[in-house]
Formats: C-alpha cells, sequence, structure tokens
C-alpha cells in the first residue's frame, strides 16, 4: 500500500521524549474528565438517601452534622435519571461543531479551556445541587459541553505529534485514561463521602481538573516545531515521519480496559514497525477482535456463567476486549483523512453516543416486559449489530489517505 511504503524505519527516541510526556498528561487529562463525569453516579446514593431529607424534631446531634457534612435532597428516581443523564446532552450538541472547529482553532485553547470548564462545572455542582434540580441539570449540561469538546478535539493532537509507527500506541495510551477514571472515581468516591462528605468529591476533582486544564495550556504547542523544549533530533524525527464495593466492582471493567487499552496500541505499532502487517491488516484485525470478542463474552455471561466469579469475569472480559478497536475502526479516520480527522472524530462520535442513548432505551422497553429472561435477547441483539457493523467495515474499509483528503497544491506557470 502507498501509505505502508512511507512508514519510516529509522529507530525514533521514545519514552523520554516530550511527545510521550504530552500523552501521559493527556491520559491524566482524561482520567480527571471520566472521574468528573462518572462520580455523580455514587454520590447520588449520598444526596438523596434519605426518607426526611429536611430533618425532624427529634433528629439528633449527629444526624445534623451529617446533613451539614452530605447534603441530603428529595429528588424521585425520575429527576436522579435526568440529573445523571444531563452530562450526554451537552456532549451531543458539541461533538459535530468541535469536529469542525478543531480543524481550524488551536487545539491548546480548546481542551485545555473545555477542561478547565467542566471543572469549574464540577466545583459549582454543590452549589447547583443547594439552588435545586434546574440549576443542577443546566449545571451538568455545561460540563457536557466541556467534556464533549475535549474528547472530540484531543485527537487532533496526533495529527502533528505522532509519528505513524507511533500512532497507536501514543493514541491508546491517552485514551486509555477515559477507561481508568471510572475506576479511580468509583473506587475513591465513596471513601471521600464517608470521610469528608459527598461535596468534596466536586471539589477534588474539579481543582485536579483545572490544575490539568493549565498545565496543557502552558506545556501543550499545536506545532511539534515551536516547543520550546523538545528535542532537535525528535523534531527532526516527527516532522520528517508524518504523512499529513459496589464501587470496586463496577470499576474492575474500566481497570482492566485501562491495562488492556495500552497494552493493544503497543502490539499495534509492534506489527506495523516490524512490517509484519500492511496498516489495513492492522485496522481490520484488532477491529474484528474489538467487535467480536465483547459478543462472544456477552453471550457467555448469560449462558455459561454459574456463579458469582464466573459472571465477573466474562463481565470484565465482554467490557474490556472493547478496547481493541482503539487502534481498529477508532483511529482508521487518521489514516484515510488526516486533514479532516477532528470533523470525522466529532461525527463518529455523535453517531456513537445517539446509538448508546438509542441502546438504552431500547434495552429499558425489552427489560420491562420480562425483566429475569430478556437479558438473553439483549445481548444477542448487541452481537447481531455488532457482526453487521464488523461485515461492512471489513468490505469498505481503507487505510490509504483519499483523494478528496488530499491538499491540492496549485502550481503556476
Amino acid at each position: 500500500a502507498q501509505m505502508d511504503d512511507q512508514l519510516p524505519s529509522r529507530k525514533a527516541p521514545s519514552f523520554c521524549s516530550l511527545r510521550y510526556g504530552l500523552c501521559l498528561l493527556l491520559h491524566f487529562c482524561n482520567v480527571v474528565m471520566m472521574s468528573q463525569r462518572m462520580c455523580l453516579s455514587l454520590t447520588v446514593v449520598a444526596m438523596v438517601n434519605s426518607t426526611d431529607p429536611h430533618g425532624s424534631p427529634n433528629t439528633s446531634t449527629k444526624d445534623l452534622l451529617d446533613n451539614i457534612k452530605n447534603p441530603r435532597y428529595n429528588w424521585s428516581p425520575k429527576i436522579q435519571g435526568v440529573i445523571l443523564s444531563s452530562i450526554l446532552y451537552g456532549m451531543l450538541i458539541v461533538n459535530i461543531p468541535v469536529g469542525y472547529l478543531s480543524g481550524i482553532y488551536s487545539i491548546r485553547k480548546m481542551v485545555s479551556c473545555a477542561l478547565i470548564l467542566s471543572s469549574l462545572s464540577s466545583l459549582l455542582i454543590p452549589l447547583a445541587a443547594d439552588a435545586g434540580e434546574i440549576p443542577l441539570i443546566a449545571c451538568r449540561v455545561v460540563q457536557g459541553l466541556g467534556q464533549g469538546t475535549v474528547s472530540v478535539a484531543q485527537h487532533m493532537v496526533w495529527v502533528k505529534w505522532a509519528p505513524p509507527l507511533e500512532r497507536g500506541r501514543l493514541t491508546s495510551l491517552s485514551v486509555s485514561g477515559l477507561m481508568l477514571g471510572p475506576f479511580i472515581a468509583l473506587l475513591a468516591t465513596g471513601f471521600i463521602c464517608q470521610a469528608l462528605g459527598w461535596p468534596f468529591v466536586f471539589y477534588i476533582f474539579g481543582a485536579c481538573g483545572c490544575a490539568l486544564g493549565l498545565s496543557w495550556f502552558i506545556l501543550f504547542y499545536d506545532d511539534p516545531k515551536d516547543h520550546p523544549c523538545i528535542s532537535v533530533d525528535e523534531k527532526e524525527f516527527i516532522t520528517s515521519s508524518l504523512v499529513a464495593q459496589n464501587g470496586l466492582l463496577s470499576a474492575l471493567p474500566y481497570l482492566f480496559s485501562w491495562l488492556l487499552g495500552i497494552l493493544v496500541g503497543q502490539v499495534a505499532d509492534l506489527f506495523l514497525s516490524r512490517n509484519m502487517f500492511r496498516v489495513i491488516t492492522v485496522r481490520k484485525l484488532f477491529t474484528t477482535l474489538g467487535l467480536l470478542l465483547p459478543s462472544l463474552f456477552g453471550i457467555c455471561l448469560c449462558h455459561l456463567s454459574s456463579g458469582f466469579h464466573s459472571t465477573i469475569i466474562f463481565l470484565i472480559l465482554a467490557s474490556a476486549t472493547v478496547v481493541f478497536c482503539i487502534v481498529g475502526i477508532l483511529i482508521n479516520p487518521l489514516d484515510i483523512a488526516p486533514r479532516y480527522y477532528g470533523f470525522l472524530k466529532g461525527v463518529t462520535v455523535l453517531i456513537g453516543m445517539t446509538g448508546g442513548l438509542t441502546s438504552s432505551t431500547l434495552a429499558g422497553i425489552i427489560l420491562n416486559r420480562d425483566p429475569e429472561s430478556s437479558w438473553p435477547k439483549i445481548f444477542f441483539l448487541m452481537a447481531a449489530i455488532n457482526v453487521i457493523s464488523l461485515t461492512f467495515y471489513l468490505i469498505f474499509a481503507k487505510a490509504e489517505i483519499q483523494d478528496w483528503a488530499k491538499e491540492k497544491q496549485h502550481t503556476r506557470l
């Protein structure tokens, strides 16, 4: 393939380099961003876990102090659902606009400002909750605007900073923070709520996000050629090689996704650097694993899990093996259209999130009819959708820069 012929064969400075330092920083930005998104799903238990949120004449001093540390609200299950899902509406709004704008404006400013916006929203959540449901929902929507911007715009970082043979590992290492974040959030939230009160969950994750947002603005430059701290060797390499208990159990799948996500990036780039497979072969191989293995383990979860431990194992495997797609179909737009990578990611993320919202609604309808025996139907439906999608991808996928994505050079006679 044309793209394979352009891959450089010389060895590059790797882990002790600026691009890997920035990748690690982006990894932690994703960790904090996902922690901010997920922590409310656990703090909501402490926020509404009271039959008498306003106290009573017989309330003890200990209960009064606990109510000060952990304010409680009389939210119905319907309101809780709206509050938890409201962040997704903010993310849906910005996906396509950010995908387009990330190809025009500074990624440095977009990512740092959006992460700070998400973090400030996290800091304001306790105050918004005191003000009522509407201010809290509005705060979560604004947080979704910030997180949606980071989720899409961050992929444009690797258009200029990632050499072709390192795209897989740099992308997977940075994006794997999205898997580690829920693990940390679900693990730490319970301890913070018990020791300090649930508001401090949002204060801590919000403060960390603000610090990381400022760090990204200070340390990252849109073009490696402009960075004052980059070494001459690394700059030459990059520029010459570019081709244009409840909590713990809930967190385990994300932990294994994080570990596997880092591993698959290394393996994919190893296949390419040693010329074992073509780029398109690597993309199709890992996409096949990322779509078929979750389907297989999901079906096993319904029919072969005979006890608690086997259920947990199949659940972890079904969730973790999705990350094979990171170095498959998820990174494929960078191969075919690096010039429009941000816009394409915005479109695909929007389609994916729409599918997520639709699938949740459809699963609820199916389970409402027969809660006990409907899970196999859901997993078989998921498997069927994955197989159909995979078949379409295997037939039409490409890995060369497409003609419509090439920059046209005009010459004067």
